[in-house]
């Protein structure tokens, strides 16, 4: 059997019917929502990181790539979840680079939140850390909700090494952005940056208020003391 197939596999054989039912609902598959045609096989997450950690090391590119293209959503991520051990097991700085070439050539399967959520500052924010970051700029400026995503939770990486600037400069340009994902992604970043440094955080929210969108606000702003959220909130 192809090691695609055996994953595959794998994966069908710990599906939970109903989750298959409640996941699209989740993830907003319907005509015209974010997921629109995601297919689920119903596989919780800790099923799928046990099944990449099984596989990751015998997987070929090609086959990898297969599995983050697949039509199902799982398939998808569990392959992504492979391309992360991929990246953060290589043993050089070229083999690192292939594997962020790999990632940046097949995003088009990186293609809802957790997908995004589970790969970008694993894989480009490790990997942009100390080199040029205008890649980030380009995907914040793009017209794809995914890049857009990409782009500001790349900078979690950054972030959790008290670096700072790159966020709060992807955040301004995505202020005005359209989508609820976004608002919830910049606003996640800006609130991790303040359990960091508060200061910083507080004087972006305090600066960008009027333009900011409710939900980002929220996001930002739901660790800070009860009394300063409340008087944030009715400014």
């Amino acid at each position: 059997m192809k090691l695609t197939s055996l994953i595959i596999s794998d994966l069908k054989e710990v599906a939970i019917p109903e989750k298959a039912e409640f996941f699209p609902r989740f993830f907003k598959t319907g005509k015209g929502q974010y997921g629109e045609g995601d297919v689920f096989l119903g596989v919780k997450v800790p099923e799928q990181r046990k099944i990449a950690k099984t596989y990751w090391k015998d997987i070929k590119p090609s086959e990898l790539q297969e599995l983050i293209h697949s039509t199902y959503h799982e398939v998808r991520l569990t392959g992504i979840f492979m391309l992360v051990l991929k990246f953060e097991k290589s043993k050089s700085s070229v083999e690192k680079g292939k594997w962020v070439d790999f990632y940046l050539k097949n995003k088009s399967g990186v293609n809802n939140w957790d997908l995004v959520d589970s790969s970008a500052f694993q894989i480009l924010g490790a990997w942009l850390y100390d080199k040029n970051r205008d890649l980030l700029f380009e995907l914040a400026k793009s017209n794809n909700l995914w890049d857009q995503r990409i782009s500001i939770i790349s900078t979690f990486y950054f972030i959790k090494r008290n670096d700072f600037e790159t966020t709060l400069q992807l955040a301004e340009i995505l202020l005005n952005h359209p989508h609820d994902l976004i608002h919830k992604a910049v606003g996640w970043m800006l609130r991790e940056v303040g359990n960091r440094d508060i200061d910083i955080a507080r004087e972006f929210v305090l600066k960008h208020i009027d333009k900011m969108p409710r939900t980002m606000l929220r996001y930002a702003i739901e660790k800070y003391e009860e009394e300063e959220r409340k008087m944030i909130l009715s400014l």
